[in-house]
């Protein structure tokens, strides 16, 4: 290579590195550090902040969603205990006065006026006493309150009302809803004297659902409460358009198991909620009706906080984005002067002149740069020798000379890249038996020696198109390339004949040394399309070979059929 070869070379190198211009690209890269820098961090942070805050918003849906299952626990807990109390008051008198008993009804109902009805029954279901006389002298035997309360204290779910829908006063025309409670009442001595039932009107729990959503929705938006009843998952208070509709979510039947969580749930609507669930665990000796407390929250609308920090984050990326081009400029200014001369030297160059690389003060790169420069023009030539060396030295096992795994990977390149329908790799693995007792007894050398007599007889039968590997230790591998009807009998022929040599003697400082050797066979694209599997498959093959006694020949998809010489 002359002078003029070389220089036309250097400039070469230095039109490639200012092949974009400096100032572009260190401009670039600062901007582009600092954005992926700054948001990453953002993204991280509002990953992090989204958890504490998606935590945060289900806790306290949980917290209002307990809190309202207790109170009605506690409510209905009551209002059956104030009843109770009447029933042990009229259980105190020998006799039952209709009259008596319709002041103490009366007295209840003034007292607590969510008992829409309160009414006392003899053993038949009549009714003998009730409030404002509703429903006073009918026969109430076929009603569950009645079926249910002579058989022991009842509480009955949600229904609507059936005789006291006409009866009862309305003023908001809705659909009149209640709870039962009902129990029976015994005389002094045991004997039943008939039945106290009540009808609680539903119209409590609404006003208990404004009572805890009214203070949350000053502070929070789009909040909603659902009351859901254990049979069929029916919505006892909610939205007006799901009440008495079935209600299916997940969540529903895990609070029914763990008391208490929330999840993300998409509703029927189609749109995400943060949903707290809390299922009715009762009160003291009330036992609950398993009610389920829903509490849901838009998720769009719960999480807006952790939007706006991504959009900040964004935008203070943006921002960091342009300060550091800006300082990327700068630099780059500073450091594009030295490789501009060092381009004007190596034009000259090319011209023909003789020009001595400059040095350049300032960046230790730079001045690196320019003696690297100067140094190579003087040992160019040489070095095209030297990595012809290396690249032979980097493909060849240095016991054997055998073809090491980096010349396996770009036969195995080329192989593919020449691929067709009928071209068949087949991979033999080869295990020397017998090797490491020649090892222990003769020692490392004689066992180094043994390799590369192996190799050699390998060598000698190596098929024409294919690669003949040493992969480390006692272990060969061969890839045979075949294009023809039967690649497999092909194999197994040249597998054959690899173990009648193997099975030849070798003399090795006048002893007689005897190994065997155990073969394992994959084929590609039979067994599989990844060069790496059909190794391994070749592998297990070959420990098949192995537990059957060594000294033979096993293909993978026929693990059970082998050749032994």
């Amino acid at each position: 290579m002359n002078d003029v070869e070389k220089s036309k070379l250097v400039h070469r190198l230095l039109e490639e590195v200012m092949s974009f211009k400096l100032k572009t690209v260190l401009t670039m890269t600062f901007a582009v550090l600092s954005l992926l820098v700054t948001l990453t961090i953002g993204y991280i942070l509002s990953q992090k902040s989204s958890i504490a805050v998606e935590t945060e918003i289900g806790h306290s849906l949980i917290s209002t969603a307990s809190q309202t299952s207790d109170k009605l626990d506690r409510f209905m807990w009551s209002r059956s205990g104030e009843l109770d109390l009447l029933g042990r008051m009229i259980a105190l008198e020998d006799r039952f006065e209709p009259a008596e008993m319709q002041m103490l009804l009366n007295q209840l109902q003034d007292s607590f006026p969510t008992f829409s009805w309160v009414g006392f029954m003899n053993p038949k279901g009549k009714v003998l006493a009730s409030t404002d006389g509703i429903l006073r002298s009918e026969n109430l035997s076929e009603r569950p309150v009645y079926q249910e309360g002579i058989k022991g204290k009842f509480i009955g779910d949600v229904h609507d009302a059936v005789l006291l829908a006409k009866l009862l006063p309305n003023p908001t025309g809705e659909p009149l809803q209640f709870v039962d409670i009902s129990f029976p009442v015994n005389y002094k001595n045991g004997e039943i004297a008939g039945v106290l039932a009540a009808h609680l009107s539903w119209a409590w729990a609404k006003e208990l659902e404004e009572s805890i959503l009214e203070p949350l929705k000053h502070e929070e938006k789009h909040i909603e409460m659902f009351i859901v009843s254990q049979k069929e998952n029916t919505v006892l208070l909610g939205p007006k358009e799901w009440i008495g509709r079935p209600l299916k979510l997940s969540g529903i039947e895990g609070a029914r198991l763990n008391k208490s969580s929330w999840s993300i749930e998409e509703w029927p609507d189609g749109k995400e909620y943060v949903t707290g669930f809390a299922t009715s665990q009762g009160h003291l000796d009330y036992p609950g009706l398993g009610w389920t407390v829903v509490i849901r929250q838009l998720k769009s609308a719960a999480f807006a906080s952790v939007t706006d920090m991504l959009w900040f984050n964004v935008w203070a990326g943006l921002s960091v984005t342009a300060l550091f081009a800006w300082i990327g400029w700068l630099i780059s200014r500073q450091i594009a002067a030295p490789i501009a001369r060092l381009t004007q030297v190596a034009n000259r160059l090319g011209a023909g002149e003789q020009v001595q690389i400059p040095e350049n003060r300032g960046f230790r790169e730079i001045e690196v740069l320019s003696r690297s420069l100067g140094d190579m023009l003087t040992t160019l030539t040489n070095k095209d020798s030297e990595l012809v060396i290396m690249q032979n030295l980097a493909h060849y096992d240095q016991l054997t000379g055998l073809p090491n795994r980096t010349a396996l990977e770009l036969y195995l390149e080329e192989s593919l890249e020449m691929e067709s329908e009928n071209h068949t790799l087949t991979f033999l693995y080869l295990d020397l038996d017998g090797f490491k007792s020649v090892n222990d007894t003769l020692g490392h050398q004689t066992g180094d020696i043994l390799l590369q007599k192996v190799a050699q007889r390998l060598t000698s039968i190596r098929h024409d198109k294919g690669i003949t590997v040493r992969l480390g230790g006692d272990e060969f591998l061969i890839v045979l390339r075949s294009v023809g009807s039967n690649p497999r009998e092909e194999a197994r022929t040249y597998a054959e004949e690899i173990i009648q040599s193997l099975n030849k003697p070798f003399i090795i400082e006048y002893e007689r040394i005897h190994i065997g050797c155990s073969i394992g066979g994959a084929e590609y694209p039979t067994n599989s399309g990844n060069p790496s599997e059909i190794i391994r498959m070749a592998d297990e093959a070959l420990y098949e070979s192995k537990r059957a006694g060594k000294n033979r020949m096993t293909f993978y998809p026929e693990l059970k059929n082998t050749v032994r010489e």
